[in-house]
């Protein structure tokens, strides 16, 4: 440890003396936005570093591009905040921290890449220590499992303690994580709670939001903002869970490729609702919807959309957008984004599109935090009884519109095998395919 001298409690703040202190084997926080857990456990890790000779650091997210403005940043900002970052020495490639006094370490690693994860060693001390950040996105106990078995690992001297923390935000009560830590005690695990009641250091414009949110709905301020459990009871879609995953692999292991198609929603919003953009690909053979990408930003103008969706590279894609803004939609043509398509409603559209969705499994890429909170908290409406009625709740739900939106185009989409016999064409055919004519205009039979 340095000559620096802390006041931890001016610098921490109140609320979390139990879980900075706790030595268990499983160090479980979850907590809902803007209550610091995130800080905390940055702040508390820099100062274990520093304190415990020998020790080291492993940080693990679902997807390891994410640590750069996530853990990493968090981390840096741990040290400044602790005044020591003259004494460490942070790099981007490889990402890594060094502990210059000492030459402790700490590594940064993503469940997309397991052999890396599994194999992690250091030359110096003992990899003692993991955190897992927005765990709600290890989709599975058995990936976790992998880990665990494998960091820590070995015995540490008696001055030092293996602990894995794991920190998240709890969007569904069906999750693994809820079921393996707070269902039930274990000696070896300290389980925590938090929300942004405890945190002092936010201010009035910040308390205010939930304060909102409180008022306009109050399922989504029950878990973002005090971090409770998200309840399954009255959730719209149910079928959806959190998957890492690559976009440009979907089917490659199995040589079915040719089953996915990918589609684009887009859903205006402004002042109060955000705009929100939504990427995915649907398998309409096993029922299946891979979300990859989403946007979701209040006080967009056209132009920022437009210049939204070129960064994205999807401007050349077929969007369909809410139908109740022609102007917009002629404005993203002016813009670029040519292949824009109003939605299509009608008599009962919202209920059909949702029934439609609901047959298949949702499975949500975990940079896709907005569409997880929406899935989460996307309800039916009850009535004053407290039962449940067909009718969904009309807030919080811009990203799960825009999928509506798009998944329109789903049930014309049919996949044809590359592997299939091919069907002979007659001329005629073949002249009214290539010359994109309707049967009739030439003449020819029907049927073709």
């Amino acid at each position: 440890m340095s000559n620096k001298s802390f006041y931890l409690p001016q610098i921490v703040g109140k609320g979390y003396g139990d879980f900075w202190r706790d030595t268990n084997r499983y160090r479980v926080l979850k907590g809902g936005k803007g209550s610091k857990k995130s800080a905390t456990t940055a702040l508390n890790l820099i100062y274990r570093i520093m304190k415990f000779p020998d020790s080291n650091l492993l940080v693990v997210r679902a997807v390891f591009n994410t640590h750069r403005d996530s853990t990493f940043a968090q981390l840096k900002w741990a040290q400044q905040k602790l005044g020591v970052s003259h004494l460490w020495q942070n790099t981007v490639s490889p990402m890594e921290m060094v502990y210059k006094p000492t030459g402790q370490i700490i590594l940064f690693r993503g469940f997309d890449d397991v052999l890396k994860l599994a194999s992690t060693t250091v030359s110096k001390g003992y990899l003692c220590w993991v955190w897992i950040e927005e765990a709600f996105e290890i989709g599975s106990e058995k990936d976790f499992e992998k880990l665990d078995l494998s960091v820590p690992r070995g015995n540490v001297p008696e001055h030092l303690f293996k602990q894995t923390t794991l920190t998240f935000n709890p969007w569904s009560e069906n999750h693994w994580l809820k079921k393996r830590f707070f269902d039930k005690a274990a000696d070896d695990v300290g389980v925590y709670s938090t929300n942004y009641l405890c945190n002092e250091f936010l201010d009035d414009t910040d308390r205010a939001v939930f304060e909102r949110m409180k008022t306009t709905n109050y399922r989504r301020y029950a878990v973002a903002g005090l971090g409770e459990w998200g309840v399954s009871d009255g959730l719209i879609y149910e079928n959806f869970e959190t998957l890492a995953f690559d976009k440009d692999r979907l089917g490659s292991e199995d040589n079915t490729q040719w089953q996915y198609r990918h589609f684009f929603g887009l859903d205006y919003g402004y002042s109060n609702d955000p705009t929100a953009f939504i990427a995915f690909a649907v398998n309409p053979i096993s029922k299946s919807i891979y979300i990859y990408d989403e946007h979701y930003e209040t006080k967009m103008l056209n132009c920022d959309i437009a210049d939204m969706i070129k960064r994205k590279g999807f401007s050349k894609e077929r969007i369909r957008a809410d139908c109740a803004e022609p102007k917009s939609n002629e404005d993203l043509r002016r813009l670029g984004i040519t292949r824009i398509m109003p939605s299509v409603k009608g008599k009962d559209s919202v209920l059909n599109g949702i029934a439609l969705i609901q047959e298949y499994k949702i499975y949500v890429h975990p940079k896709c935090k907005n569409m997880l909170a929406e899935l989460s908290s996307y309800s039916w409406k009850k009535d004053s009884n407290e039962n449940g009625v067909n009718e969904p709740q009309d807030c919080n739900n811009h990203l799960c519109d825009a999928l509506r939106y798009a998944f329109y185009d789903v049930k014309y989409f049919k996949p044809i095998d590359p592997n299939a016999p091919k069907r002979k064409i007659s001329f005629e055919e073949h002249y009214i395919k290539s010359h994109a004519l309707n049967a009739r205009d030439i003449g020819f039979k029907k049927g073709f």
